[in-house]
């Protein structure tokens, strides 16, 4: 059988708008985000943050050991990540830690928890470890570190969108698009995209 794998990025954007798996996963128009300056900016700072902080270990919560810029894949969630750090906790627990090249703005984004949950699933999976934390380091507040409580209804939820994302794919079908038309302004598909 031939498995559709999706990201995380791709499940942020679907709950920006699910048009974008539309567009994405069943026309296979491409966004060329490659384009968007903060986007490669983004990407390197991952990278340059994989050499300096090669063996940093972050004590603060609990961390025994980690695995740098780890790819998962999971067939039963049909799912696949590549996670910047994976945490292994004096607990005998794990997390994700992820980077962003954002400031912190005094709130964790509903797409940020949505993908640090989906990672904890993964790495669930993966490490047949629990994951009941998430970190996220906003790089362009001087590495100010957030921590997520992965619980069981944020599992739910995730599974539920990834429920929703393959319904789309499956069935072709054009859904309806998100009723903010600010977020139009800012998408990639916003010219070929039939409101």
């Amino acid at each position: 059988m031939d498995f559709i794998f999706i990201t995380p990025s791709e499940v942020i954007e679907h709950m920006f708008c699910p048009r974008f798996t539309y567009f994405m996963n069943v026309l296979k128009v491409g966004q060329h985000e490659h384009r968007r300056q903060l986007v490669n900016k983004g990407r390197l700072i991952h990278e340059n943050k994989l050499v300096t902080n090669k063996d940093y270990l972050r004590k603060k919560v609990g961390a025994d050991s980690k695995l740098l810029d780890v790819y998962l894949s999971s067939e039963q969630l049909m799912l696949v990540g590549k996670i910047d750090e994976v945490l292994f906790l004096q607990d005998g627990t794990a997390a994700p830690l992820d980077y962003k090249y954002a400031f912190w703005e005094n709130r964790i984004y509903n797409t940020h928890i949505m993908q640090q949950t989906l990672y904890a699933m993964l790495i669930e999976l993966q490490f047949q470890r629990t994951v009941n934390r998430a970190f996220i380091v906003y790089v362009r507040s001087k590495n100010h570190l957030e921590q997520i409580d992965i619980t069981e209804n944020l599992k739910i939820k995730a599974k539920k969108v990834l429920d929703d994302i393959f319904n789309i794919i499956n069935l072709s079908y054009y859904p309806n698009a998100k009723k903010s038309k600010r977020k139009c302004e800012d998408c990639t598909y916003r010219n070929i995209c039939v409101a």
